[in-house]
């Protein structure tokens, strides 16, 4: 018997001669103007668009991965543009690639930590008990915990505090920024490092992505977001006043010394 054949539908856009519509709004009247651009990736991902509360604890999310000086990432992309630049979307894209369980993909996994260890019945008395076997299950196997620890911001990652802050003011912390917390403490704990694992940028994105009830398999996405916009920068610094060249002749020059001594 033949599969019946699901519908092919969406309700994200659609366009004729006169219009695009957007989510069920008019792109030209409804948002040109109206919406800010963390507004309108808001309503693409949750299909409404946000209260005023969500709209300042989003906008503030997708700003934190934007700049974080010589990544690199942004080093891949500026190396990128230096080879092929008539491809600028290739070379924010080498740079995007770089994403991962290292480099600002964790917002991610630190999601997934939160959303899968809270269940619609726990309670703020369950979280330490939680906290410290999320804490003993990595340490068994091994894994470092999404979220916590920065190679340079210690004992406080700037963003973190800021961002729980807005969360606060905004309505916007529960369970899932508490849960973010105790983790990072209870690591600390078990492992002996006071001061040392903080909760970091993706940590933060992570908690309060889940706050706003955003799935954790998009949250890699809003770092996405933010961190091409950066690459974009580094680019348009890199038109300004171009290093990628000396990068590259520098590395190879000093990784090829040996060779000479």
């Amino acid at each position: 018997m033949a599969r019946a054949r699901k519908k092919i539908q969406s309700s994200m856009g659609w366009s004729n001669v006169s219009s695009i519509t957007v989510q069920g709004l008019d792109l030209s009247m409804d948002i040109l103007g109206k919406l800010n651009l963390g507004d309108f990736a808001f309503l693409e991902i949750k299909g409404r668009t946000p209260t005023p509360e969500e709209s300042l604890v989003f906008n503030a999310v997708l700003g934190t991965l934007v700049e974080h000086g010589m990544t690199p990432m942004v080093i891949a992309a500026r190396l990128t543009y230096l080879g092929a630049p008539e491809s600028l979307q290739g070379a924010v894209a080498a740079g995007i690639l770089g994403m991962g369980t290292t480099f600002a993909g964790t917002a991610e996994g630190s999601a997934r930590l939160l959303q899968e260890a809270i269940k619609p019945d726990t309670m703020l008395s369950d979280l330490p008990l939680l906290a410290d076997e999320i804490v003993a299950r990595h340490i068994a196997s091994k894994t470092s915990i999404p979220g916590i620890g920065h190679n340079l911001h210690k004992p406080i990652d700037p963003r973190t505090p800021r961002l729980f802050q807005l969360a606060q003011e905004n309505g916007l912390s529960g369970r899932y920024v508490e849960l973010m917390k105790l983790v990072a403490s209870a690591a600390e704990r078990a492992l002996n490092k006071p001061g040392l694992l903080p909760v970091n940028a993706t940590g933060a994105i992570g908690a309060l992505s889940s706050e706003l009830e955003i799935p954790w398999k998009l949250c890699r996405g809003l770092a996405v977001i933010g961190r091409t916009i950066g690459i974009v920068g580094h680019l348009a610094e890199e038109l300004r006043n171009p290093i990628a060249r000396e990068v590259w002749e520098r590395t190879e020059e000093e990784a090829s010394e040996h060779n000479r001594s």
